[in-house]
């Protein structure tokens, strides 16, 4: 049985910003404010959040397909998965 360690029991888009280490779902959307443009549906894809900061867990590294990047969590809060 696969664990995705979803805090909202798995209902529905949650920000990635508020997931735990451990986390695996898919990027739904990216919001975006300000001057930015939206993502293309066709770059959404698999994320897992790998390891989180020591203090109040800031930053995370997180894993987007086989790609390993590290975010604030202010910067998570625009990213909506499931």
């Amino acid at each position: 049985m696969k664990n995705d360690h979803k805090p909202n029991g798995g209902h529905g888009p949650i920000c990635l910003g508020d997931t735990l280490r451990g986390f695996r779902g898919l990027i739904e959307a990216i919001t975006v404010t300000g001057d930015h443009n939206g993502v293309p549906a066709a770059e959404i894809a698999r994320v897992e959040v790998l390891h989180e900061g020591p203090i109040a867990g800031d930053p995370i590294a997180v894993r987007v397909d086989n790609n390993t990047i590290a975010l604030r969590r202010r910067e998570a809060m625009s990213i909506f998965v499931a």
